[in-house]
């Protein structure tokens, strides 16, 4: 079997794969190319291949090499799929879903966005394939291989499948918490800050949690069916590891009930804070419209071109209009401020 001579930390070194590994039980690794693949036997170590689901060799390899159930092979393939766990013969096959970051050589390039990605595992005793597209990046893959690198990995299928959960979970934790502390940044902003921008923030924030809630409920059971199943690769110390999985998933639920609560809560808060702006800006406008209305009037009737006018002819008539009009409007201004409009 063929090790390649290019460093551990390289990915990609063949289309279509991003890596192979062959365990060798004790918590470490040595990396393989795809000869190595293809000529590996169970008798040889259990082997984690990692491969890019949207890449034609990787489709071919599955289909051709991989000696998978036709059922498996178009399920590890599909595009569209939501968490799931299907056993077939003494494998499982395993849709779950982990948080996507961005690759270290795009970094620079790439914004703050966070989601969650699909990943697609067939797992027996001899044997790990995972498949993530090309586009993504799944932290918690990562860490596993750095573990493994240092002699500080997994040392069976199972194992490295409980492992997997954990990692996987475990990055769920920071989303949650930025989502929370966003929750209380828009309870401050919305009664200091503009009400446009605290709206966009909150369907965006909602739409998130439902889309996560979406994912995380049918991870949560697809991870109780693989605690549940009776593979002998899973030992008993892999179930225990998985149930603490499920029991964070279903915290993790609930606090993103609880988001969900607090948003719509704020929205609602939102909504009476933008009534009364209205409400209040509308009695002042009102009020100046009263204030102004006697003026008005008086101008309107003096301001007439018809005969009679009186003090047309008088020098004092301009200065007895303006103290009756300055009289009307003080007038007006205190029984607004009686009735509580000013």
């Amino acid at each position: 079997m063929k090790t390649v001579n290019a460093p551990m930390a390289s990915y990609g070194v063949e289309p279509g794969i991003r890596f192979a590994l062959l365990l060798d039980g004790r918590g470490g690794c040595r990396q393989i190319d795809m000869d190595g693949v293809c000529a590996w036997k169970p008798g040889d170590g259990v082997i984690w291949l990692h491969l890019e689901r949207d890449h034609p060799a990787a489709a071919t390899w599955v289909n051709q090499q991989g000696h998978f159930d036709s059922f498996v092979a178009e399920a590890l393939l599909e595009e569209e799929t939501r968490p799931r766990v299907e056993p077939v013969d003494d494998g499982l096959l395993i849709i779950l879903r982990g948080v996507c970051a961005t690759a270290p050589e795009e970094a620079e390039e790439a914004g703050p966005e966070i989601d969650l990605v699909p990943l697609h595992l067939w797992v027996d005793g001899d044997r790990v394939v995972s498949l993530r597209d090309s586009g993504h990046y799944i932290t918690a893959l990562r860490d596993i291989r750095a573990a493994l690198e240092k002699g500080k990995g997994p040392q069976r299928s199972g194992d490295l499948l409980a492992l997997i959960g954990e990692k996987l979970v475990r990055d769920l934790e920071p989303v949650l918490d930025a989502m929370d502390e966003e929750v209380d940044e828009l309870d401050e902003m919305i009664f200091h800050g503009e009400a446009s921008e605290v709206r966009e923030r909150l369907k965006l924030l909602r739409r998130r949690s439902v889309q996560l809630r979406r994912y995380l409920a049918p991870q949560r059971d697809a991870l109780n069916r693989i605690e549940h199943d009776d593979a002998p690769w899973l030992i008993e110390r892999d179930k225990l590891r998985l149930r603490e999985v499920i029991d964070k998933l279903m915290r993790f639920i609930e606090y993103l009930d609880a988001i969900r609560d607090r948003t719509g809560i704020l929205h609602d808060d939102l909504s009476t804070v933008i009534s009364e702006r209205i409400a209040r800006n509308s009695n002042r406008l009102a009020a100046l419209a009263a204030l102004l209305l006697p003026p008005s009037v008086v101008a309107g009737l003096f301001g007439m071109n018809v005969g009679g006018i009186p003090g047309v002819n008088d020098t004092w008539a301009f200065v007895v209009i303006v103290g009756f009009v300055t009289v009307i409007s003080v007038g007006t201004l205190w029984v607004l401020r009686r009735i509580g409009w000013l």
